[in-house]
């Protein structure tokens, strides 16, 4: 599991996690949403911990992640949220 905090003091955390599911990324804002979201195909672990770890530095997180997997043609599917 791969976790990644706002440095700017905010309470947004995003998580990347592998099961037997598959992978899966995690997002909690510290307050009251709760999101998760499995990664469709392969895709390369550090390609999903550098878009995490850029999304979760930007004021608007949830965005700014949706963006950043775009851009690595990341497709995902929503497993709770």
């Amino acid at each position: 599991m791969a976790t990644f905090h706002s440095s700017s003091g905010g309470f947004d955390f995003l998580a990347l996690r592998t099961g037997r599911a598959g992978t899966e990324i995690v997002y909690d804002d510290g307050v009251r949403r709760r999101m998760v979201w499995r990664v469709q195909g392969q895709t390369p672990k550090r390609g999903l911990d550098e878009a995490l770890k850029s999304a979760v530095e930007q004021r608007r997180v949830l965005p700014a992640l949706y963006a950043e997997l775009k851009k690595r043609g990341v497709s995902i599917e929503v497993v709770a949220g």
